[in-house]
């Protein structure tokens, strides 16, 4: 989601709670258009981060702090020299614009006490930290803005501050049934288009679950839908900004495919069938979301040459499957080479000279069957030829079927090989990948400095508290299951797709059912599979598999296994960080 009003609003009441009556007890610029905030109580400190960036205007509590340059900017050195030790009375949010008031009481420099406020407007390309005395009066702020530069206001130490808000739009939280329905029924476009311009705080995505929560088609015109579904969509709105207005948040973020999708303050309907994970605050929220995006964006750049390499071959690999499976069904004609050669042979002597064809009984069905001659060819020079076809067909199909089992085999190493890259979270986990991909030939070897930290399975606990271990790569599939599992430990895979070695470890114990669900859920979630309702997984004991001679890595084979269908969730699973 955006960063809207509602998510400012949910952000203003945990900074208002957290922060509110402490002191500001240090003040600092980390970034040109950033500052960071430290407020001291008795017996806590909290630091704030504000960024006015123009691609990602944030504002939340972090744990970490952040280095400073050692010459601080003017506008840190202002803030320092009016609020140092100044004591935070409230956050505020103007209606539901994207804009948050921290107002300051700080003794003058006469020992008055004086109110100050600190602006942070969260507008992407407009944002802006803005610092006011308690009149509304600009004494300065992190961008300034000339009027050359803006029609709208000027940002500029002693100009007047105000909002430029824009008055045919309402707080949803304050607007009253007759004004919706007004909105609902006056309104030329769509339900989501209706929301977007009548009202302020409200993000496209916001405006598009209100109309699925309430059964409507976002894209459906306003003058389409019958009284009913209008009145759903008032009655839902009206709950939503209800909640809203009585601070009834829930902080998720949304995943698809173990990525980010996007994060909301309140519950997304629309989202149902994706896996979620819930966070006590707004702050929190955040500083996961876009520290997961911003490492998958990297990661998906990082990958993008070798995801691109591997694609190539195995489209190049699949075209060739293809023309090997053709030109096998083409050897099917062989037996009936061999059987014509045969009654060829057998009837030589009534055939005459010069036909064309003949017709001879199949002794092994009874039926007859004609066959074409060379006229110009003895019945026995027809029947060498039709013998030497059936050998060269015979050759060809031995050849080709032991081809198109490597070239089947190199296929699902180039899927698994994919898959890996998937999984790969950091760039460590890329150092084991290329290993294998230069090793199997697919690129060439090129010298690169060593990593001090080394990439290692992932490795989970169920519920019931055994250890379960899952290859991120071929290497570390091999390795889960030759070298780390023993005989009587579990090993789980999805059933004929590309995925990762799940290992259970049993400590000689028999575990329970729920583990066994768990970690074929954890099988599941790690595979190709993950997107689906319901995947199957195999599941044997380790000393079942066995890796033929010459096999890729991670190429495994088992005979005798059970299997289970399951839902791909691994939301029961507690991830245990092993420090390298």
């Amino acid at each position: 989601m955006a960063f809207d009003g509602v998510t400012v609003a949910a952000l203003r009441n945990e900074l208002d709670n957290e922060l509110k009556e402490l002191r500001l007890n240090k003040i600092s610029q980390p970034e040109k258009d950033a500052l960071l905030l430290t407020f001291k109580g008795r017996s806590t400190q909290k630091r704030l981060f504000l960024s006015a960036s123009p691609t990602l205007p944030l504002v939340y509590l972090l744990d970490e702090n952040r280095p400073a340059p050692m010459t601080a900017p003017n506008f840190c050195m202002v803030l320092r020299k009016h609020l140092t030790n100044a004591t935070l009375l409230s956050v505020t949010q103007p209606g539901l614009e994207r804009i948050l008031r921290f107002e300051f009481l700080h003794p003058g420099d006469l020992g008055d006490l004086e109110k100050k406020v600190l602006i942070a407007e969260l507008m992407g390309k407009h944002s802006n930290l803005i610092f006011c005395d308690d009149k509304g009066m600009i004494i300065d702020s992190i961008k300034h803005v000339s009027g050359a530069m803006s029609s709208l206001r000027e940002v500029l130490p002693g100009r007047d501050y105000f909002v430029p808000t824009q008055t045919e739009k309402k707080n949803p939280c304050e607007a009253s049934e007759k004004e919706l329905k007004e909105l609902l029924n006056s309104f030329p476009g769509n339900g989501s288009k209706a929301f977007l311009s009548g009202f302020e705080g409200i993000s496209p995505l916001m405006a598009a679950e209100i109309c699925f929560t309430a059964g409507v088609d976002s894209d459906m015109p306003l003058a389409s839908l019958s009284l009913e579904e209008k009145d759903r969509l008032a009655k839902t709105f009206e709950t939503v900004f209800r909640k809203i207005k009585d601070r009834d948040f829930s902080m998720q973020i949304y995943y698809s495919n173990n990525t980010p999708k996007d994060f909301s303050c309140v519950p997304l309907t629309m989202f149902s069938d994706l896996a979620s994970v819930s966070f006590p605050s707004v702050s929190k929220l955040l500083v996961r979301f876009y520290s997961e995006k911003e490492l998958a964006t990297r990661m998906q750049h990082k990958t993008a040459d070798l995801r691109q390499i591997l694609t190539t071959i195995l489209e190049r690999s699949t075209k060739k499957w293809d023309l090997q499976k053709k030109q096998l069904k083409g050897c099917d004609k062989k037996d009936a080479c061999r059987l014509y050669g045969e009654l060829l042979k057998a009837y030589a002597y009534e055939i005459p000279e010069g036909s064309s064809s003949y017709e001879a009984l199949d002794w092994n069905t009874n039926e007859a069957v004609t066959i074409p001659l060379d006229k110009d060819l003895s019945p026995m020079e027809n029947a060498a030829r039709y013998f030497t076809r059936y050998q060269k067909l015979k050759r060809t199909e031995e050849a080709l079927s032991i081809e198109l089992v490597k070239t089947e085999m190199e296929n699902r190493h180039l899927q698994s090989i994919l898959m890996s890259l998937k999984m790969a979270k950091a760039e460590e986990d890329l150092v084991p990948i290329r290993d294998e991909m230069v090793q199997s030939g697919y690129i060439k070897k090129r010298s690169a400095a060593k990593l001090q930290k080394k990439s290692k399975p992932l490795h989970f606990k169920t519920s019931d508290g055994f250890d379960l271990y899952v290859g991120k790569n071929n290497f570390q599939n091999d390795q889960l299951t030759f070298k780390l599992a023993n005989g009587n430990d579990l090993w789980f895979h999805a059933k004929k797709m590309p995925g990762s070695h799940v290992v259970l470890r049993t400590g000689g114990k028999e575990p329970t059912d729920r583990s066994y669900e768990e970690a074929a859920a954890c099988a599941a979630f790690y595979s190709d599979g993950r997107s689906s309702d319901k995947v199957e997984v195999d599941y044997v004991e380790r000393k079942e598999v066995k890796k033929p001679n010459g096999a890729p890595p991670g190429f495994v084979v088992y005979y005798t296994n059970y299997s289970m269908a399951i839902t791909p969730d691994i939301s029961g699973l507690t991830e245990v960080i092993e420090s390298n």
